[in-house]
């Protein structure tokens, strides 16, 4: 099977495990099928290009339809990304691939979405800065202070931090848990805060930390927390 899939954001939730609270961000994630499969021989990688959602015939191009149609898939899909596959694995085009085949409870999952848009915000929102002081006499507070050198070189650089766009790109989070899969529900429920606003379309992947002694040592604590074998 592939090493991820794509999932649509509801929302955060709370469930209660060993006496303990974890936040968890639900996901929707409805049934993906095989668009096109890469191969060594033939594009330099072995790798799954997944679908998922319905596109209307209008709005996809003849080239996307052609490739639908190789597959045997009577509809366009909407959206569609490209994950690793695992070794020896043999897929067939169309084929549906749904999210308790690929993961289990305790897996660490690396997710990637649509940062929320906030238009143009402030040095201090967008970098963080603490800003100047709030009593005492002082004029300026929420201000980035100064920005360029004195006589040497008398510009300002160009990597300086200033206020500017921010949220609307594309980010990933590392190493989230998975703490539970419903399949008759379509739905899993991953540890933690996801990017991207409610019903934004995420990419779940097989987590890279794994390759890490420390990603393996978090994967053990999460299978014995959540008591599945591993």
């Amino acid at each position: 099977m592939p090493k991820g899939i794509i999932g649509k954001k509801i929302g955060m939730s709370r469930v209660f495990i060993n006496g303990k609270a974890i936040p968890v961000t639900v996901i929707q994630v409805e049934p993906n099928y095989v668009v096109d499969i890469r191969t060594e021989e033939k594009d330099g990688y072995n790798a799954v290009l997944l679908g998922t959602g319905k596109a209307k015939e209008k709005n996809t191009t003849k080239p996307m339809m052609g490739v639908f149609k190789r597959a045997g898939l009577k509809e366009p899909l909407k959206h569609l990304a490209e994950f690793e596959l695992k070794d020896n694995e043999n897929l067939e085009l169309g084929q549906e691939v749904k999210v308790e085949d690929i993961f289990e409870v305790g897996d660490l999952v690396d997710i990637t979405g649509t940062s929320k848009g906030r238009g143009f915000a402030s040095a201090m929102k967008r970098w963080d800065f603490s800003g100047f002081p709030k009593s005492h006499g002082a004029r300026y507070h929420r201000v980035i202070g100064s920005v360029g050198a004195c006589e040497d070189p008398g510009r300002t650089w160009k990597t300086k931090r200033m206020p500017g766009h921010y949220g609307n790109e594309t980010a990933t989070v590392l190493g989230l848990e998975v703490v539970d899969i419903i399949p008759e529900k379509n739905v899993i429920l991953v540890k933690g805060s996801v990017p991207g606003a409610p019903k934004s379309v995420v990419k779940i992947s097989e987590s890279v930390i794994l390759k890490r002694r420390k990603g393996q040592n978090k994967l053990k604590r999460a299978k014995a927390f959540y008591k599945v074998e591993a």
